[in-house]
């Protein structure tokens, strides 16, 4: 069996028959499936002031990987909820923080509920992330 390659011979979108690369892949709405591949600088991690943004969290919707940050419940933050950032998922791009309702550029969360830490300090409370 030949090894497996982040190329593919004669795919069908490579008329000629040469090497095409497959890029990430993507869901229907342009965000990004799956595992990060490289382990990020930084991770977002969300305290206790996420108010869940009454259901409707913004820092979600800006999120460019599908299932990064996901709505939970919460039970001291009834009833909407608290986002829970997947620390696998999340690439440290910083969208969370610097884009609001609108394509309004903020200086982090309106509530001030999305933090941004080192993966090493992520990795020396909760252990190390697998790759």
């Amino acid at each position: 069996m030949a090894p497996s390659s982040a190329y593919s011979e004669g795919s069908a979108g490579d008329a000629a028959g040469g090497v095409a690369k497959r890029g990430p892949q993507k869901s229907a709405d342009g965000k990004f499936i799956g595992r990060r591949k490289v382990k990020p600088k930084q991770l977002a991690i969300i305290n206790d002031a996420c108010t869940g943004c009454s259901g409707s969290p913004v820092c979600q919707l800006y999120c460019p990987v599908d299932d990064c940050m996901l709505l939970r419940p919460a039970s001291d933050a009834i009833p909407f909820g608290r986002i829970w950032v997947d620390p696998l998922k999340c690439v440290g791009c910083r969208k969370c923080v610097t884009r609001g309702p609108q394509d309004i550029f903020l200086e982090g969360c309106p509530w001030a509920a999305i933090d941004m830490i080192p993966t090493g300090e992520w990795e020396t409370e909760h252990g190390e992330l697998p790759y």
